[in-house]
């Protein structure tokens, strides 16, 4: 009897193992895999043109302020020698300058300062040092604070966060500019003698630690309302169960998921900081010349435009372009990090 013809194997036979891998398990998973929030973030935002201009000019300012001395010294000026006075033919007799649009030349290519003469191209870009220096700083300080404070609130609730609570209150309910005004007076004659003139750290010291005490509120509340939401999750309630202390759950559980509230929040704020310290130099209250700032140089612009309207569009225009500049960056931020808007 002899054995049958080996015929072709059916779709229920096992096909035989040549040790090849399928051409398909080398392919790459469709839709190129996934992302990270981040750079689905950095996706959006560079998609936005607003936000991408926005963030060129607002680069462009903090490299103007940063570099302010290398470009002074290239430029061949500073901002404290009284050109107008120490070199003829600047200045008439009237101490306003004598070519047009301000004195504009290819010696001076933003104008001299009326009656002392001094060089406006360097008195802007130490001004614009000084006060981004000065609201910078305040930022950073008022995130931080606020960023404890609303977790911390948030996150024990109780009796300390009802003291939290009544404190912000009265914050913001606050008239912190009219504080100003009145306590700058009293601060500086307690830590001044009168026979001294104020040292320029110790007013800047001043401003940042009054505008921060002042200043975390906003951030706070808004803090401390994502917390009281965050903490009922099921996340939260199971880091708890598996024993995390409560440090880790705020640092591995909450504040990941607020870095979004925080980064916008910051954004906007830092152009508010901008314009108060400009108002309160404008006031009399904080740096006053011959230091260079943004609102000290609108005080005085504001005394001589009748007869020298250049002098005040200098610092005014490239305040008003920095601050739309940061708003608009501040909203292409939150645009790009909100969850719901994401593709």
């Amino acid at each position: 009897m002899t054995s049958p013809t080996p015929s072709a194997a059916t779709p229920f036979e096992a096909a035989p193992d040549t040790g090849a891998v399928p051409a398909a398990s080398t392919a790459p998973p469709r839709g190129g895999g996934t992302s990270s929030p981040g750079r689905i973030a950095w996706r959006r935002f560079r998609r936005d043109r607003a936000g991408v201009v926005s963030a060129s000019i607002v680069l462009l300012f903090f490299v103007a302020g940063i570099g302010a001395p290398l470009i002074a010294k290239v430029y061949g000026k500073d901002p404290y020698t009284t050109y107008g006075q120490n070199q003829p033919g600047l200045l008439n007799q009237f101490g306003f300058p004598i070519a047009p649009n301000g004195g504009i030349s290819g010696d001076f290519w933003f104008g001299v300062e009326p009656q002392l003469g001094r060089d406006v191209l360097t008195l802007l870009l130490y001004g614009i040092r000084n006060s981004l220096l000065i609201a910078t700083a305040t930022t950073l300080l008022v995130t931080a604070l606020g960023i404890t404070v609303g977790i911390t609130a948030g996150y024990l609730g109780g009796r300390i966060d009802n003291l939290v609570g009544r404190i912000v209150d009265i914050l913001l309910a606050f008239p912190s500019t009219l504080f100003f005004i009145a306590m700058w007076p009293v601060l500086i004659s307690i830590l001044v003698r009168p026979d001294q003139n104020t040292p320029t750290w110790l007013t800047v010291v001043s401003l940042i630690a009054v505008m921060t005490a002042f200043g975390w509120a906003p951030i706070a509340r808004l803090l401390r309302g994502e917390v009281l939401a965050l903490r009922e999750r099921e996340f939260v309630e199971a880091a708890k169960v598996t024993g995390a202390s409560a440090a880790r759950i705020v640092f591995r559980e909450l504040l990941p998921n607020l870095w979004t509230p925080i980064l916008v929040q910051a954004t906007l704020a830092l152009p508010m900081y901008v314009t108060t310290e400009a108002a309160l130099a404008f006031l009399g209250v904080g740096l006053s010349d011959p230091t260079p700032d943004w609102g000290v140089m609108i005080q005085r612009g504001a005394q001589v435009y009748q007869n020298d309207i250049t002098y005040m569009l200098f610092p005014g225009l490239s305040m008003v372009i920095f601050v739309i500049a940061f708003n608009l960056l501040g909203d292409s931020v939150r645009d790009a990090l909100d969850p719901k808007a994401r593709r």
